[in-house]
């Protein structure tokens, strides 16, 4: 059974370390958090699955609607894109575009905590204004 409590801990003492409150960031359900970079919200999620004997941090932002009139293109635009970025992806969701990364707890890092936040961050500030305005009404 896995302790999510360490990897709890672990999480919001990187956000510590970024200068951030922890605490102020903390969602409405435990092992939720919720960030800003720039123009994007960060939102991350410490859970557990299979009665706790496997967890993963999900670390995923919200980049853009994509209106039906341009979801080909845009869907098509955001795989090619998904071909430049390092440790995370964009996924569709409900016609929504995200960046997201995931990954197994198991030997999880304060250090690749921190680039799973920052990689995520980065690319969700630079393409949510992207998508926005190329395919935005």
């Amino acid at each position: 059974m896995i302790n999510i409590q360490y990897y709890y801990d672990m999480f919001e003492n990187v956000v510590r370390n970024l200068g951030v409150d922890p605490v102020s960031c903390r969602g409405k359900q435990e092992g939720q958090w919720d960030l800003q970079k720039g123009s994007a919200p960060v939102w991350v999620d410490i859970y557990t699955v299979e009665n706790g004997q496997y967890g993963y941090i999900q670390i995923i932002s919200p980049l853009f609607e994509v209106p039906d009139a341009h979801q080909t293109n845009a869907f098509s635009e955001a795989l090619e894109i998904n071909h430049t970025l390092v440790g995370c992806s964009i996924t569709k969701f409900n016609n929504w575009l995200y960046i997201k990364s995931i990954r197994e707890l198991d030997n999880l890092s304060e250090s690749e905590i921190n680039n799973m936040i920052n990689r995520v961050g980065i690319y969700a500030d630079r393409y949510d204004d992207h998508f926005k305005s190329k395919y935005g009404n």
